[in-house]
């Protein structure tokens, strides 16, 4: 995950990622974005808690990079294992098994899959290829000035919340980021996204959580 200045968002919610009862084991990786807060130091103190967070920075911003394409590439890069989770620090999980009940019901042979988080499960959307879930990719991570927050209607939408790919994947799939979209060509997608979701009613993996 990449954080910029969300000292208070690491204290709160990254134990949830470290904390989670998976036997195979697991690294997270957080990559600063160049924070002018005490995130480096809430940072650093957790690595002492936890010996499985590995945390890096961003280089000082350029008007020439596009800054949370490079921050994943930075974190995929770092990775050891097959298979990554992208996902922003507001999100964490509400149980300790969640990681766990997500490897049991996992497609392997899905180039990715979307995560949707509700109040009380999660919804799991495989896609067999990254072409196919180009639209929802490039919509979401899309170039814009400002991000609105909406609570329902996340999946009908495509309004995902983490991404689960393989990391051989990784590449293609930052490829979709942080790309400049025409209004005309985002009301295309936007109708695509729900024709799938809604109408053709995608096939998906429900989890319940307490």
């Amino acid at each position: 995950m990449a954080v910029c200045d969300q000292a208070h968002d690491l204290e709160q919610n990254l134990p949830a990622f470290l904390t989670q009862e998976y036997e195979p084991g697991y690294e997270v990786i957080v990559v600063d974005e160049t924070s002018t807060d005490d995130t480096p130091n809430v940072l650093k103190l957790l690595k002492n808690d936890y010996e499985h967070l590995y945390t890096t920075f961003l280089p000082k911003p350029s008007a020439q990079l596009f800054r949370q394409k490079l921050a994943f590439n930075i974190g995929i890069k770092a990775s050891h294992n097959d298979y990554i989770i992208m996902t922003k620090i507001n999100f964490p999980p509400r149980d300790t098994d969640v990681f766990k009940a997500i490897s049991e019901v996992l497609d392997q042979k899905a180039d990715l899959t979307l995560g949707y988080l509700t109040k009380k499960r999660i919804r799991l959307q495989p896609f067999d290829t990254v072409a196919e879930a180009e639209g929802h990719i490039r919509r979401l991570e899309r170039r814009i000035s400002k991000v609105r927050e909406r609570k329902s209607g996340n999946y009908v939408w495509g309004r995902y919340n983490f991404i689960i790919l393989r990391k051989d994947c990784a590449v293609d799939i930052l490829k979709l980021f942080e790309q400049n979209i025409s209004a005309s060509e985002l009301f295309g997608i936007r109708l695509g996204i729900l024709w799938k979701n809604f109408i053709r009613r995608s096939s998906t993996t429900l989890l319940y959580t307490e």
